[in-house]
């Protein structure tokens, strides 16, 4: 019998806390506290003054002092320089991913594509954020390139709150999605579609957040 590995309690409240993030679950500008998270997720503070450590040193979180802090807001600058990297990274960990990927897992990502189209008609915001993470870092993973993931994650957690408030703001109907040209590359194993399809996924996004600044 295989015994399953233990995840220690900082790293799970870290993971806990930056999914909450990367949900949206905390509105930008948002001030937290250590106690309040801690009573929040039901955990010690040691373990949470951690996690706040680790996501601050990773930008999703800002400090205010007074064992505070918030949620950053970002700029259209700041959101400008997210995409130039994400435009870099995730269309490489696209590519890369094709010579792992098989039918199981295409047939796996069309699965939760569908979901994705499913909330996006009915407006589902909660669903189609949760769907739309899954779908892009199961394709990341299949890369094997750690380095990359863990700059994809990072970013995806800085424009997670911002992504929330534009979909609740303007719903779900404008949302962008190249999906079904970006599982045909991969099927068809075509490295160079398959990052244009990711690109063309990527600049639809930020072409969506950066008009709901203004």
């Amino acid at each position: 019998m295989t015994e399953t590995r233990k995840i220690p309690e900082h790293q799970a409240v870290y993971e806990r806390l930056r999914d909450m993030i990367l949900l949206g679950r905390f509105a930008p500008g948002q001030p937290l506290t250590i106690m309040g998270l801690s009573e929040h997720l039901g955990v010690g503070m040691t373990p949470v003054r951690e996690a706040i450590r680790r996501l601050t040193a990773e930008n999703a979180l800002g400090t205010l002092g007074n064992r505070r802090v918030v949620v950053p807001e970002l700029d259209a600058q700041n959101l400008r320089d997210i995409y130039f990297l994400r435009l870099k990274v995730e269309p490489e960990l696209t590519s890369r991913a094709i010579k792992r990927i098989n039918k199981r897992h295409i047939a796996n990502l069309r699965e939760i594509d569908h979901e994705i189209d499913t909330a996006i008609n009915s407006g589902d915001v909660e669903t189609y954020l949760e769907r739309n993470n899954r779908f892009h870092f199961q394709i990341y993973a299949l890369a094997k390139a750690p380095v990359l993931f863990r700059v994809a994650l990072a970013l995806w957690v800085q424009v997670g709150p911002s992504l929330r408030v534009n979909c609740g703001r303007y719903g779900t109907a404008n949302l962008p999605d190249k999906h079904s040209e970006l599982l045909n590359a991969l099927e068809n194993s075509d490295h160079e579609a398959a990052s244009l399809a990711m690109r063309g996924d990527l600049e639809q996004s930020l072409s969506l957040a950066t008009a709901a600044l203004n």
